[in-house]
């Protein structure tokens, strides 16, 4: 039989109101509790630090028990009574609300399960693991945008907690938002499967922003201003990185990390071992990228180190110039465009230069184009001829080109 036993005293009984609750004073140390005359056990313990938290108090099977309700600034006086006839119910019927409460302390946080997610599955699978770790630290472990998702227990997060802070993200970034959504859902959809959470995935149901397919490359009006402002960059690693960005198409990262180990000026190669889609990549040194790379060679700075954009971080090349890039965009006149525009400008130019999506594929390295996996990773010289053509095309509407 279940006992039940509130403990009170006649020195700290008060009626709960808004009123009362906020004047109570601020103990020294430690916490004070006052109960309430209306609702047995309803207490409200007050701490040195001004914190001020509804509990119930109680003893269950001879066993004192302190149930936690909620802060005072979370809860109105009706809403804590209503929670405390709750729980004084489920006391009568034999049930104790405080074993939940200990096992919801013992469940896995959803920190602690992306910190499995991220060393389990996201870094030993995918090149782009530090990004969801970015996103973790950025958005899911702070209040910013709404609720710490970090310091909460798996079950404690439903699809409100889910919307909160995918539609705060989307206030200023819809896409990210998104992104950040999709993390969130495999980590769940990882704990399901590893049995260490069995509800439903609560990112179901939460509808995505629509995304349209980014289409801007540099037009044959624009690319004269485009390779003025370029060549006037006063960072010359900036500015070779940028050109050789456009007239080789490749990704971002590998055209940073370029080596001169992966060079072979003989064949005229530049070889990656391993690109975003895990697979290497022979690119076409055509001459207008050999230009480049003997303008690095010259360079005096450049002379030992391994890295054909060398910088003096940490990583020993060039990671990102913004501030090299702003001034290219703002000089050339084309303020919304990204980097990341440049390899889709080589790849339009390419399209119009009438070189067939297969080609295509190849030259930027899109792994999900199947018919470039045999025959055309054989034979390079299709690939050369196309990039001529339209680097060419590029240098020809810019008035650079050199006979």
């Amino acid at each position: 039989m279940t006992v039940l036993t509130t403990m009170t005293s006649s020195t700290n009984r008060i009626n709960f109101t808004k009123a009362s609750i906020e004047n109570l004073p601020i103990p020294e140390s430690g916490w004070k509790y006052y109960y309430d005359t209306k609702v047995p056990g309803l207490a409200v313990g007050v701490g040195a630090s001004g914190a001020k938290t509804y509990v119930l108090y109680k003893k269950i099977n001879r066993r004192p028990e302190r149930i936690k309700i909620g802060r005072t600034t979370d809860l109105t006086v009706d809403e804590a009574r209503t929670k405390a006839i709750e729980h004084n119910g489920k006391v009568a019927l034999g049930s104790n609300p405080a074993d939940k409460k200990r096992q919801q302390r013992a469940e896995i946080t959803f920190g602690e399960m992306f910190a499995l997610f991220y060393e389990q599955h996201s870094k030993p699978r995918k090149k782009t693991h530090k990004e969801d770790l970015a996103k973790f630290t950025k958005y899911l472990s702070d209040r910013k945008y709404g609720v710490n998702l970090a310091k909460r227990r798996l079950s404690e997060i439903g699809i409100g907690e889910i919307k909160t802070v995918f539609n705060k993200i989307a206030e200023t970034h819809p896409i990210t938002a998104n992104r950040v959504l999709a993390l969130v859902s495999s980590v769940f959809s990882e704990a399901i499967r590893a049995e260490l959470y069995d509800g439903l995935n609560p990112c179901r149901g939460v509808r995505r922003h629509k995304e349209n397919k980014r289409s801007r490359f540099l037009t044959r009006e624009e690319l004269p201003a485009f390779f003025r402002a370029v060549d006037e960059c006063r960072n010359p690693v900036a500015r070779d990185y940028i050109k050789m960005s456009l007239i080789t198409g490749a990704r971002r990262s590998n055209v940073l990390a370029m080596r001169w180990d992966q060079i072979n000026l003989v064949r005229k190669e530049w070889m990656i071992p391993e690109t975003k889609n895990g697979e290497p990549q022979i690119i076409p040194l055509l001459p207008q990228a050999l230009e480049v790379l003997a303008e690095r060679k010259a360079d005096p700075n450049a002379v030992n180190s391994p890295f054909v954009f060398p910088s003096s971080g940490a990583k020993g090349h060039l990671v990102e110039p913004k501030r090299a890039w702003e001034t290219v965009r703002k000089k050339a006149g084309i303020e919304d465009v990204r980097l990341h525009d440049l390899r889709r400008t080589f790849g339009a130019w390419m399209a119009g230069s009438g070189a067939n999506l297969s080609i295509i594929g190849k030259s930027l390295n899109h792994k999900s184009l199947d018919t470039t996996k045999t025959y055309d990773r054989l034979w390079i010289d299709p690939v050369r001829e196309a990039m001529e053509k339209a680097v060419g095309s590029i240098f020809d509407a810019a008035n650079l080109q050199r006979e």
